[in-house]
């Protein structure tokens, strides 16, 4: 699978869901905050399958 997540979109992924993850696990939030793992290995992984999905591409490389 190619890239399809750029950098901005990248940084903003990785940060939400680090916020995500440490307001469940250090703050006691509630159970759904654990969503942000998905940000977060998007972010990572710079792979978004929703993105693929529906041909989107936020990495601004010719595919």
């Amino acid at each position: 699978m190619k890239a399809n997540v750029g950098s901005i979109d990248r940084i903003v992924r990785i940060v939400a869901g680090l916020a995500l993850i440490a307001w469940a696990a250090l703050f006691n939030g509630p159970v759904w905050a654990w969503i942000g793992v998905v940000p977060l290995a998007t972010g990572i992984f710079r792979i978004c399958p929703a993105y693929s999905l529906f041909g989107l591409n936020t990495c601004g490389t010719k595919q």
